[in-house]
């Protein structure tokens, strides 16, 4: 009697694991942003935009979500530049729980977009640490102007165009929207501050030391 009744104890266990578990699937499956989890872990060198694109990709396919074609919210200067709002598609974008966190590219730049802390999910549905936590993590990686658009040649803002893991500069923005004051770059989600610190300013300490860990925000383009 004992042995059935833990036999059917366990049975039941593992439907109610599977019933909590599917719902979570098919919510990652229908993700068309995240924030990455992690980063490369190589400083501002992403191995250029390709490789940055590869990251997304790659975590959201560990994540259950496939047969989307993702892109990191990069900018890069110089020659051949490109916006970051140019290559992510058209929209609409959802989080992992299914929240609509903007419509079109143009409310993605726009004050009514949904991105905060509690709306710029992980690729696994997690809150990613914001100003006040420990470790922060609010610095995210974009080299691009409020607008989208990409940073005029000169002043490096895009770690050499994510090549570079040691000097050099990379706009961040804070995903929690929250910064030492009230005004506006410290409240922007992809424009509040170069990079800085004693590595040079593109190292993986460096990014670390201002708030940030390297980090991305994904969509898909398709």
């Amino acid at each position: 009697m004992t042995v059935t009744i833990r036999a059917s104890l366990l049975a039941s266990a593992a439907l109610l694991a599977f019933g909590f578990a599917a719902p979570a699937q098919a919510q990652s499956a229908n993700m068309t942003f995240f924030i990455t989890s992690d980063g490369p872990g190589k400083g501002g060198d992403l191995g250029g935009l390709a490789g940055a694109d590869a990251h997304c990709a790659k975590l959201a396919a560990a994540a259950g979500s496939t047969g989307k074609t993702w892109r990191a919210y990069l900018s890069t200067q110089g020659a051949g530049a490109e916006n970051a709002k140019d290559r992510i598609g058209k929209g609409p974008w959802q989080n992992a729980k299914g929240v609509v966190v903007a419509a079109s590219v143009a409310d993605l730049h726009s004050a009514s977009n949904k991105l905060n802390k509690e709306n710029s999910l992980s690729e696994k549905g997690a809150v990613i640490n914001g100003r006040g936590d420990t470790p922060n993590r609010h610095d995210i990686l974009t080299g691009s102007q409020s607008d989208g658009t990409a940073f005029a040649a000169g002043e490096d803002r895009t770690c050499g165009n994510w090549t570079s893991s040691t000097t050099g500069a990379a706009m961040v923005g804070h995903h929690d929207r929250i910064g030492l004051n009230d005004s506006a770059p410290m409240l922007s989600w992809n424009t509040s501050h170069p990079s800085r610190g004693a590595g040079g300013g593109c190292t993986q300490a460096d990014f670390k030391s201002t708030g940030g860990d390297g980090l991305l925000y994904c969509f898909a383009a398709n």
